[in-house]
Formats: structure tokens, sequence, C-alpha cells
């Protein structure tokens, strides 16, 4: 008797399963492709003398439970040695590591502007969930590294996005959270 009362429930499980099996990804991959395109071409327009701005394009994904993560990997200094100048004097190593410091601060606002854009865009996104960016901040062998960070992550929780993208953006940096690891 027990063994019959349970089958109907063991088949509701496994319905309920492939259900949610073949419903597709709550975001989809134009969507993410959409957000990552978006996201290299505000990248790249932040400096002009930075060819290799990217190290390759942006990729996102959507973390079930958690939201969409994109990841990205810039250089913010064009390097310095060419084959006319092979040695950097201190003071140009000094130099670039003011850029970059100076550089990091642009990139970060840029980042948390780009959460609140993708907010509207990312509607299947539940509103609980986050948004996040990892931009990966590329170092030279010879710079001077400490206190730069080798990462930069932003994320906000969507709902709050979207209430910061209805009010014109104001209130972004009470919202969003930065990690520079």
């Amino acid at each position: 008797m027990k063994k019959r009362a349970f089958v109907p429930v063991l088949l509701l499980a496994a319905a309920t399963v492939l259900a949610a099996a073949t419903a597709g990804p709550r975001v989809s991959r134009a969507t993410l492709t959409a957000m990552e395109q978006s996201l290299d071409q505000r990248i790249q327009r932040l400096w002009d003398d930075t060819p290799y701005l990217l190290l390759g394009n942006t990729r996102g994904v959507y973390l079930e439970g958690y939201g969409a993560v994109f990841t990205v990997e810039v250089n913010l200094v064009r390097n310095p040695i060419s084959l006319m100048n092979t040695r950097l004097t201190k003071e140009e190593v000094t130099k670039v590591r003011a850029t970059k410091q100076q550089r990091i601060a642009v990139l970060t606002k840029a980042l948390k502007e780009s959460l609140v854009s993708m907010s509207a865009s990312l509607d299947t996104v539940p509103a609980d969930e986050k948004i996040a960016i990892v931009a990966f901040i590329d170092h030279y062998p010879w710079e001077d590294t400490s206190g730069l960070p080798v990462q930069v992550t932003v994320h906000a929780q969507k709902k709050k996005l979207v209430e910061v993208l209805h009010a014109g953006g104001a209130g972004i940096d009470s919202v969003a959270q930065v990690s520079e690891n």
C-alpha cells in the first residue's frame, strides 16, 4: 500500500526535474553576448593611447541562485618597452604606476555604470540575485605592483541597480560593492 502512494510522488518529482532541465537557461546566450559586447565597447572607449586595452573578449555566465557574472581582462597602460627603448628609467616605471592608479579609478567607475545599464537588459535575472563584473588587471614583469590590484570586482543586487537606473544613476556608489584584490 505504501509503495503505491509513493509511485505518484516519485513520478511528480521526476516530471518536475525533467521540466526544469528542458526549460532552458534563465538568461539566454544571446542576452549574455549583447552584454559582453556592450562592456567591451565601453572599456575600449576609455583611453585612446592603449591599443591592446582588452586582452580578449568579455565573457558572461548566468549562475542560478547568484546572478549574472562577467569577466574581462584589461591592460591599462601600453608597454613603453620597444625595439628602440629596451630599458626603462625609474621615472618611466613611476609614470606607468601613476597612470595605472589613475586608470583603475576610471575603470571602476565605468564598471559601476555598466552594472546599472546591464540591469535594464538582464530582465530575466531575478531581482534578488546579483550582477557582477570582474576585471583582471594585466601587469608587466618589470612593474612595481605593490598596492596595485590584480583584479577589480564590482557587484550589486539587481533590484537595487534597477532603482539606481530609475534615479538616473544617482546612488550607484552606495549600491555597488567594489573590491580590489
